[in-house]
């Protein structure tokens, strides 16, 4: 009996984690979605130097309950998926990996608080919640169109660093050292 609860409950908490068409799914992925917005604000605010030095410790502890609840959501994904050697390789399941390492890794190896900003990564889950994989379809076009146009591009884009640098000499030789144009580089 209690393997049979055990997968009913296992059923229960993949159809709130998986499937955003149940009340209960909405539910999570909105609790999901504000919690990687507050999570991506506190990195960002963190990266200003005054608030950083004021509130420390206060963004150390959000940093951590974030961590600690995404870590309990993608081992709950992990344990509720059927595959879950296919969960954990796939896109979603290596972006919810990246985005907790960091916090973990800063424990173990002083002086990587700078990885820290690869917590950012947890906007792409974001993707996740409004299931933005249906527009891979489209992606894929405009990845192609952008190959097929890749010559026009280049010849585009030669032209402009063309005149960039004539623009450039141009105002070296006009200006001089004065107001700064020093060299063709900072010229341009």
């Amino acid at each position: 009996m209690k393997t049979a609860s055990r997968q009913s409950l296992k059923q229960k908490l993949y159809d709130i984690i998986f499937k955003s068409d149940t009340p209960a799914g909405k539910l999570f992925d909105v609790v999901l979605l504000v919690l990687i917005l507050l999570s991506v604000l506190t990195v960002m605010l963190e990266s200003i130097v005054s608030l950083q030095q004021k509130y420390e410790t206060v963004f150390r502890a959000a940093e951590w309950g974030y961590t600690v609840l995404f870590t309990l959501e993608l081992l709950l994904r992990i344990w509720v998926y059927p595959q879950r050697l296919r969960y954990i390789f796939s896109f979603f399941g290596m972006v919810d990996l990246l985005a907790i390492l960091p916090t973990y890794i800063s424990l173990i190896v002083p002086g990587t608080q700078y990885f820290m900003v690869i917590r950012v990564l947890r906007l792409l889950r974001i993707g996740r919640i409004f299931k933005l994989t249906h527009f891979l379809k489209e992606a894929s076009m405009l990845s192609g169109a952008l190959r097929a146009s890749l010559p026009k591009i280049l010849v585009f884009i030669g032209t402009v660093f063309t005149l960039v640098i004539i623009i450039g000499s141009v105002m070296y030789v006009i200006e001089g050292g004065r107001n700064g144009f020093t060299s063709i580089p900072k010229s341009i």
